[in-house]
């Protein structure tokens, strides 16, 4: 018995056509952005409140997210439903925000009746709409031209490709904010404490690293003894130190590109195969910063040290 009443071809064809229609649509978007985003970066920028954004049904879903992702990268915002807002939650408007409509028809009831209130608080208004003539568009101090040819929903009518060019466009509007109000990846930690991006931006070295048990070797100890070390301590480096201080490290790298060249284990020594100069990185930097290391070097761990003399310990690289 068949999983579906229709050619299984003819569904992931009607899957292919949903991502190259929408795909086609944000294209030819792209191709006439000009003055009205410039406008509109403007008065999100400069706004003295809030960016409150409205939308009702599918809009009114799209508009949570853009408030969301301006809020959360450095552009305080919120949604604010037009239906209640006519009911009272113009409340919440202060004097300096500005007001992020979404219609796509331009038409919505519920946007129209709140925007005389608008206007008499003396709020800007910024519109996403395909509607370039529509009635929400006349009002508005900046439109966005979010029109399209078509909606991906097979009948033409469940909004979908509307609905993921706004989309963009919101995130269009964010990201260009956080490239203009030079928004850092600390202060996105700031917003985001509680996530893994935020716990790695707002950890340092020394809260990760391993101070004990670390894999030490003289300058004189055996390859054999190394590779021992190296074995016992679960790790894959040994640290080469002298009256305490740090002389080189080794890896298991340096290890195998040792024997590759022909020389033998026997009679060998940690002096032989150390690099002198290896990667340190403070126990004060951030967490970001010893993995970023590690990734541009290719390696797995680091050394810590604060005075490229004695060791504090040591950081793997855990992806």
């Amino acid at each position: 018995m068949s999983r579906f009443s229709l050619p299984e071809s003819q569904l992931l064809k009607e899957v292919k056509n949903v991502f190259e229609v929408q795909s086609a649509a944000i294209t030819a978007h792209s191709k006439q952005i000009g003055e009205d985003y410039l406008q509109a970066l403007a008065l999100m920028k400069n706004c003295k409140g809030r960016v409150i954004v409205c939308g009702m049904g599918k809009s009114g879903h799209i508009g949570k997210k853009i408030a969301a992702t301006l809020a959360s990268v450095g552009t305080p915002s919120f949604f604010m439903h037009p239906g209640e807002a006519f009911h009272g939650d113009l409340g919440m408007v202060t004097a300096g925000d500005v007001l992020l409509l979404i219609s796509y028809s331009g038409e919505t009831d519920e946007l129209l009746k709140i925007i005389p209130s608008i206007q008499h608080f003396g709020n800007k208004i910024i519109s996403i709409t395909g509607g370039k003539t529509s009635t929400l568009a006349k009002h508005s101090d900046v439109v966005l031209d979010a029109s399209i040819e078509k909606e991906t929903c097979p009948n033409n009518l469940a909004p979908s490709t509307s609905t993921t060019l706004t989309l963009v466009i919101g995130d269009a509007l964010a990201n260009t904010l956080t490239l203009e109000k030079d928004f850092s990846p600390m202060d996105f930690a700031r917003f985001h404490p509680g996530g893994s991006l935020g716990k790695r931006l707002l950890t340092f070295v020394r809260d990760e690293m391993r101070s004990e048990n670390l894999p030490i070797v003289a300058a004189e100890t055996s390859l054999t003894d190394v590779l021992m070390v190296m074995t016992e301590t679960r790790t894959g480096l040994a640290i080469v130190l002298e009256n305490d201080e740090l002389k080189g490290v080794i890896t298991d790298g340096d290890v195998r590109r040792f024997l590759i060249s022909g020389q033998s284990i026997v009679d060998s020594q940690a002096k032989q195969l150390m690099n002198t100069t290896p990667c340190l990185i403070s126990a004060d930097a951030r967490l970001t910063e010893a993995e970023e290391l590690m990734r541009e070097k290719h390696i797995k761990w680091l050394v810590v040290s604060n005075d490229n003399k004695k060791v504090d310990g040591i950081i793997e690289w855990v992806k």
